[in-house]
């Protein structure tokens, strides 16, 4: 089904002066005006697009590239304000308004918001609130496991760690003896899934899969080689001393250099780890 405020694949069907008209079936035809179609566009051609409603409540198509879709969120500049609420940038030539009734706080021209972006029921356009708790529950049914990589947003900070948004559908948490790196609120960073409780909330990661230990790797061999093939710590060294040096928890820190010495690239002894010899 073709929706306003997602990106779809349109077939092109009729040219005019103004553009081109795009098939978006219960939609019907959908204009795209000729300064967002690429050069070359011609009738039986498919095109990716972003719907949403012109001034006159007519859907019309785009190939400029939204910061988020409908049902999704994202961390949005204040650009203007009006009588009935305030415009945030969202990458389209169009502002995507946010009513007063939506705003968890007054907003100031100029500051970033953390928002959700859904179709008003009243007049079916795209709008968007920064009450998030509305849109998210601790509660919400899912299925994720173990180990599965997320995208995850940066919402709140508590004496735990940080509350993020996951998949722009979940709560859930990192903990912060566990973060080896500047987050920041609205930040949109990649993570993983680390444990599922019985109550079903999320307890979250920012390391794990293969992809992290070849970085956790890749981290250790760099900092040996620019010290001269030697680092002062090893497995039994102080966590917090792990962390300064290289940004990374001492199970993933153990996990690395045990892998590192099976495949004879350095070996361990008391005062450190060191690169071995090839020649």
């Amino acid at each position: 089904m073709i929706n306003i405020g997602k990106t779809c694949v349109l077939d092109v069907v009729k040219e005019v002066a103004f553009g081109f008209y795009l098939d978006a079936e219960e939609l019907d035809n959908v204009l795209l005006p000729s300064k967002y179609a690429p050069d070359g566009l011609a009738i039986g051609d498919s095109i990716e697009v972003f719907l949403y409603l012109d001034s006159e409540d007519r859907p019309l198509a785009t190939t400029q590239k939204p910061k988020a879709c409908v049902g999704e969120f994202a961390y949005l500049k204040a650009v203007d304000s009006t009588g009935i609420g305030t415009f945030l940038d969202w990458g389209l030539e169009k502002d995507v308004l946010v009513p007063f009734a939506e705003q968890h706080r007054p907003m100031e021209v100029g500051s970033s918001y953390l928002v959700y972006l859904y179709v008003d029921r009243v007049d079916g356009r795209i709008v968007a609130s920064s009450k998030i708790d509305s849109f998210l529950s601790d509660d919400e049914p899912h299925s994720y496991n173990p180990q599965q990589p997320v995208d995850l947003i940066i919402a709140n900070s508590t004496e735990l760690g940080y509350k993020a948004i996951v998949n722009h559908g979940h709560w859930g948490v990192l903990y912060k003896n566990e973060v080896y790196q500047r987050l920041s609120f609205g930040q949109s960073i990649k993570g993983y899934i680390k444990y599922i409780r019985p109550d079903g909330k999320i307890d979250l990661s920012l390391q794990g899969g293969q992809e992290a230990r070849d970085k956790n790797t890749q981290t250790i061999l760099n900092h040996l080689q620019e010290q001269g093939g030697f680092a002062a710590v090893h497995d039994k060294s102080d966590p917090q001393l792990i962390a300064d040096i290289f940004g990374m928890s001492k199970g993933a820190f153990k996990k690395s250099i045990g892998g590192l010495y099976k495949q004879r690239v350095i070996r361990i002894e008391k005062d450190g780890i060191y690169l071995v010899d090839e020649s």
